[in-house]
C-alpha cells in the first residue's frame, strides 16, 4: 500500500475516533449527574481543552495502529 493512502486513511479513521470521543464527552455533560442549565457553548468550552486533545489523539492513534494491525493480520490470513 502506498504511503499516500495509508496517510489518507489514517487520517480519516483518527479524524473519526476524535469525533467520537468529543461526542461522548459532549454527551456527558449533558447527563443527570452534571447540574443542571448548562448551555451549550458552556459545555463546549468545558470539553475543548488542551489536554481532552491530547487525549484523543493519542487514544485515536493508538486505536489506528491496532486496526491496522487487525487488518493486517486477516488480510495474511485470507492467503
Amino acid at each position: 500500500m502506498s504511503t499516500k493512502i495509508l496517510l489518507g486513511r489514517a487520517a480519516i479513521e483518527i479524524s473519526g475516533i476524535l469525533f467520537l470521543f468529543y461526542a461522548n464527552l459532549l454527551m456527558g455533560e449533558f447527563t443527570g449527574h452534571s447540574r443542571t442549565g448548562k448551555t451549550l457553548l458552556f459545555a463546549l468550552n468545558d470539553i475543548f481543552t488542551k489536554e481532552n486533545f491530547l487525549i484523543g489523539v493519542v487514544a485515536a492513534t493508538v486505536g489506528f495502529v491496532v486496526f491496522e494491525w487487525f487488518r493486517k493480520r486477516l488480510e495474511e490470513s485470507k492467503e
